[in-house]
């Protein structure tokens, strides 16, 4: 069986072939794969048009068509030929004011792909059951992303005296400002991972935190600031999934994230929750795990417990029977 996927520009973004290339190694076992990235980054007309032309001429009438996400208008150029799109979140569509460009999106990115696709994947529930109150649909199932095989568990002795807190995102959704105000006072050194502003700067200097900071890391570098750390932090106000989580999880730390969803279906319950708009529920929560190690060891044993639902043996098995549903019909 082969299947042929198709990514969104590189430039517009990494991580979802960051999150398919893990499941497309253990794919590549037992199937035939073949990717191909699309020319145009913007979601434009003319972007659109020459995306699903290169789209067009790359389909294979003997193969499953996989659109990977972000770039839902190429299914257009798929009618006649099997298919399946993964859609992450509706973040495109939720964040937009603009009534005529709100119409635009929910026509090209939800609407029209998800009557083309053969078969639709959510990454979450949350996704999902956003998805129904807009389309009725049956072709909606759940499979959620897989944690890379180079996250492994890796004992630690937690600092007490100064932690190091690991900080991944610095976008406005990541929640960083409220953390270094939930930080003030408090002996660690925070360790934040993404292009800091200068207002995030100031206000770092402002609450005398210590801090270092790097971005634009390789894989392998990510995964030794997970094992440098003595606490992930990961207070969102809002996701599509949650990677951070799983990634600290199987690493053998204690995380620090929202009871939002879907990071509550994502986490399991073995996760220190905050809630993200509250800066004395982060901070109270912070000093908990530092002064109590029993609570903090029993959420990382949960945590390495809740990893093992995300290996990328268990989602690629998901992933191979849904091909096989869709290759029978």
């Amino acid at each position: 069986m082969k299947i042929t996927y198709f990514f969104r520009h590189p430039k517009v973004g990494h991580s979802i072939h960051r999150v398919f290339r893990t499941i497309l190694q253990e794919l590549n076992n037992s199937l035939e794969i073949e990717t191909h990235d699309v020319p145009n980054i913007g979601s434009m007309p003319i972007d659109i048009i020459r995306n699903n032309l290169y789209t067009y001429k790359k389909r294979d009438q003997k193969a499953i068509h996989h659109v990977t996400g972000h770039i839902h208008d190429v299914l257009l150029s798929l009618i006649g030929v099997k298919t399946v799109l993964t859609v992450h979140d509706l973040v495109f569509l939720d964040n937009v004011k603009n009534p005529f460009k709100r119409f635009y999106k929910w026509l090209f990115w939800l609407y029209l792909p998800i009557k083309l696709a053969d078969k639709v994947v959510c990454i979450s529930n949350q996704t999902k059951n956003n998805i129904l109150k807009k389309i009725d649909t049956k072709k909606l199932s759940v499979i959620h992303n897989a944690v890379d095989p180079i996250f492994k568990h890796t004992p630690h002795d937690f600092n007490e005296d100064k932690p190091v807190i690991l900080h991944i995102g610095t976008g406005w959704n990541k929640n960083l400002e409220l953390t270094i105000q939930a930080l003030n006072n408090v002996s660690c050194h925070l360790r934040i991972i993404g292009k800091i502003s200068e207002l995030q700067t100031q206000l770092l200097i402002n609450n005398h935190i210590d801090f270092s900071n790097e971005s634009n890391l390789t894989d392998e570098q990510i995964k030794q600031e997970y094992i440098n750390c003595d606490i992930v932090n990961f207070p969102s106000k809002y996701e599509g999934f949650g990677m951070p989580v799983i990634e600290g999880q199987q690493t053998g730390r204690i995380v620090v994230t929202s009871k939002i969803e879907p990071i509550i279906e994502i986490a399991n319950d073995a996760v220190a929750f905050v809630i993200p708009n509250d800066v004395n529920s982060l901070r109270n929560t912070y000093l908990k795990i530092i002064k109590n190690p029993i609570f903090r060891n029993n959420i990382i044993e949960k945590g390495l417990t809740n990893a093992k639902r995300f290996s990328v043996e268990t989602i690629a098995l998901k992933y191979i029977n849904l091909y096989q549903d869709l290759d029978k019909e």
